[in-house]
């Protein structure tokens, strides 16, 4: 009988993309095993979405129940192994008391060595490693010690079970001209990554604007409040969709479009994932660099500041990150490979 395998990642968007080409990878190695993926609520829609996982269970609902039925929900399961790929004492504890024959998690965590009975020596925090490469190295624990390259990561996201979209959302988007880009921009990342200036996001979205090119702006209704001030000024080079979208909706409107432009964000990551242009904006930061966090995909982009190798004078002020301000809007245009429309300035 084909091997069960629960991979746990209950945890951020693009954290959970950059967990899926595992799925996709073991489906490769192994077709016919079952793929069950811990998650949390927020992101069941992009676990969903992901034709590798057979069965999405929710870490949180999972939380919220006695012990006691927490071991006879997992026991039901039936698995075989348990990745953890996301440090989690209480989960790694579940996994040794329900007694799952293979228990897998990095040798970095005391708990895992009184938890797990396999141990893989990874550091995440000072690796040269890309995420999605550090988390295919606890494959190790399987004994699986054949790997995809990093070019070669992108074809295992497995995006595929997407909604079409609705006609709501549809009576939302404008039409797009002919021979003209349909480009989402995503400013703000809920307190995860560094973020582009509003000045520059106000730059970019008047150009493309002025070239004939659709600008969608999405964020949940937190971010739209947040950008209240920016979307009245702004409000005629964009469609404003913050907040009027459910993730699977999300998915199917990035996956609609053209481009995405946004920092180290979970839209980021998605759009690269569904083969989207994707340009990511980061700073030159360890552990937050683009080595290890740049989109993947055949179409994504990473920018970071040509004039530094390293920050260090912001590191403790991110609201007011110089290196991300350093990036300008042409840099963005001109990795989106759109020209800047005549009489327009594209620097900042």
């Amino acid at each position: 009988m084909p091997p069960t395998y629960l991979i746990s990642r209950p945890d951020a968007i693009g954290d959970v993309v950059l967990t899926l080409p595992l799925a996709g990878w073991l489906k490769h190695q192994q077709p016919g095993c079952r793929i069950v993926f811990l998650g949390r609520a927020y992101t069941a829609a992009v676990i969903a979405a992901c034709e590798h996982v057979d069965v999405f269970v929710d870490a949180d609902a999972l939380r919220a129940q006695p012990f006691a039925e927490q071991v006879v929900q997992i026991q039901a399961l039936q698995l075989d192994a348990w990745l953890h790929i996301l440090p989690d004492r209480t989960l790694a504890t579940l996994a040794w008391r329900v007694g799952v024959p293979v228990r897998v998690g990095t040798s970095r965590r005391w708990f895992h060595w009184l938890t797990c009975n396999r141990l893989v020596a990874l550091t995440r925090r000072n690796s040269m490693l890309h995420e999605a490469e550090l988390n295919l190295r606890l494959l190790a624990g399987l004994e699986i010690s054949d790997l995809p390259t990093l070019a070669e990561i992108p074809a295992f996201y497995g995006l595929t079970r997407l909604l079409p979209l609705s006609a709501a959302v549809r009576t939302l988007l404008p039409p797009v001209k002919s021979g003209k880009w349909r480009v989402v921009v995503h400013p703000k990342s809920r307190g995860s990554a560094r973020e582009w200036p509003l000045a520059h996001w106000a730059i970019l979205a008047q150009a493309l604007h002025e070239a004939g090119h659709q600008v969608l702006l999405t964020g949940s209704a937190a971010e739209g409040e947040e950008l209240t001030d920016f979307r009245r000024a702004n409000a005629p080079y964009l469609t404003d969709l913050t907040g009027r979208l459910t993730l699977p909706e999300l998915l199917t409107v990035i996956a609609d479009a053209d481009a995405l432009v946004a920092a180290s964000t979970g839209p980021l990551h998605l759009a690269a994932a569904l083969d989207r242009r994707a340009i990511g904006l980061f700073p030159p930061l360890r552990p937050i660099h683009p080595g290890r966090w740049r989109p993947l995909g055949p179409h994504a982009v990473a920018l970071i500041t040509s004039q530094r190798t390293e920050c260090r004078d912001c590191v403790h002020q991110p609201r007011a990150c110089h290196c991300l301000s350093e990036i300008s809007p042409a840099q963005v245009l001109a990795a989106l490979d759109l020209p800047l429309p005549v009489g327009s300035s594209g620097s900042a």
